[in-house]
């Protein structure tokens, strides 16, 4: 095995204006507390029995595991929006499930959308869903503006 199955997770969310677009998804990631790290996109399983904490500041330059969504856009007054949600099931020995979502438009539709998400995953395995959490976020650009959320993978 490469890298150690994560066993802790968090949500994190941020929206950011920059002066292009890259940078305004930089901020973005800054806003949600993953600025300054190495992220690792993930599918969407999050392992069996992982637990949820609270944020942590993460080490400078970590290799970060992360299920994530971003919007950006350039064009002033539209509303971005990205979101993440996962649902787990009573049994520790199962994953859960991570799915994300992203659009122009409301931060409202966005969670709506990326829930559905999870029940139909749930549904389409057979599972019962126990719980289900979520990070949605949304902003009105002004010149470049990006949102973004995610699941992080912790150990």
């Amino acid at each position: 095995m490469i890298i150690k199955t994560p066993d802790k997770y968090f949500l994190v969310k941020g929206f950011s204006e920059g002066d292009t677009e890259l940078n305004a998804f930089d901020n973005s990631l800054l806003a949600a507390g993953v600025g300054n790290v190495n992220l690792v996109r993930m599918s969407s399983i999050l392992p069996p029995a992982a637990k949820e904490i609270a944020p942590i500041q993460l080490p400078y330059g970590a290799l970060v595991p992360i299920a994530y969504a971003d919007e950006v856009s350039s064009i002033p007054g539209e509303t971005v929006s990205a979101g993440v949600a996962l649902g787990v099931t009573d049994d520790p020995t199962l994953p859960g499930v991570i799915m994300e979502h992203h659009m122009h438009g409301s931060e409202e539709e966005c969670k709506n959308i990326v829930i559905a998400k999870v029940e139909s995953a749930f549904r389409q395995r057979g599972w019962k869903l126990a719980d289900l959490k979520f990070a949605v976020v949304s902003g009105k650009v002004e010149k470049k503006g990006a949102a973004f959320a995610g699941v992080v993978l912790w150990t």
